[in-house]
């Protein structure tokens, strides 16, 4: 009788973790939306790079995971005229815009979202 509660806990044990494993896999984790799925991608219409005349790109601190990255480039690309692209391993998003926009209109998407600009240049960095 023993060794059937044993195996019955062992295998409630292994159950949650394959249930978590694949919780983490679909959702992310570590730092955000590990309870939720990930947020939708906001869509540009318009991916001519001829329609963006001007670019700046943002070193962004705070990003860790994919779902942060999504975050970011949503925040961005909700800006009216405005198409966003992150690099994870740089921290840096790229942002094309068809008509000039303050650095604070970015700069607050961003904190908005949840993340901090820590710099701003007309180069990449």
């Amino acid at each position: 009788m023993a060794s059937v509660i044993i195996l019955l806990v062992l295998a409630v044990i292994c159950g949650y973790g394959v249930y978590s494993y694949v919780h983490h896999l679909r959702c992310g984790g570590g730092c955000c939306g590990e309870r939720e799925a990930p947020d939708r991608k906001v869509k540009v219409g318009d991916k001519n790079k001829s329609h963006y005349p001007y670019t700046l790109y943002l070193k962004v601190d705070g990003m860790t995971c994919g779902n942060c990255v999504r975050r970011v480039e949503n925040a961005l690309n909700r800006l009216d005229g405005v198409w966003a692209s992150v690099e994870m391993d740089r921290h840096m998003a790229t942002v094309r815009m068809k008509e000039s926009l303050p650095e604070e209109t970015l700069k607050k998407a961003v904190k908005d979202a949840g993340y901090l600009v820590l710099q701003v240049s007309g180069e990449r960095f």
